[in-house]
């Protein structure tokens, strides 16, 4: 059985900065891509950042140049370090990791909130 677990989230105001983390335990094969996903209230959850196993990386354009996402393979962990956060960033973040064979893995999300 694969949980991944995500931590790192909590209450900031605008302009401070968090560091998310996710880990995976249980067996796990290699893992292809990646993410964090996020979902605010009455919103969809949209894609945040994602990194294949050979480091492309894609972010959706609100955050870009403001988050950065990082992983270690070794430990199948993955980061989203986030910046100049903003109250538009608030939501639940997910993690997401999909192996190459397609299976797919979520966390039970961690709350980020910034405060104006």
């Amino acid at each position: 059985q694969v949980q991944l677990e995500e931590s790192g989230g909590g209450l900031v105001q605008a302009g401070e900065s968090l560091r998310l983390s996710c880990a995976a335990s249980g067996i796990i094969f290699k893992i292809n891509v990646m993410g964090w996903y996020r979902e605010a209230p009455g919103k969809q959850r949209e894609l945040v950042a994602t990194m294949t196993r050979s480091g492309t990386t894609n972010y959706v354009d609100s955050v870009k140049g403001r988050f950065t996402i990082s992983r270690d393979n070794a430990k199948n962990m993955v980061y989203l370090q986030m910046t100049s956060l903003k109250p538009e960033d608030t939501a639940v973040y997910y993690c997401n990791f999909r192996q190459f064979d397609s299976a797919t893995y979520w966390g039970q999300g961690t709350q980020v909130t910034v405060s104006s």
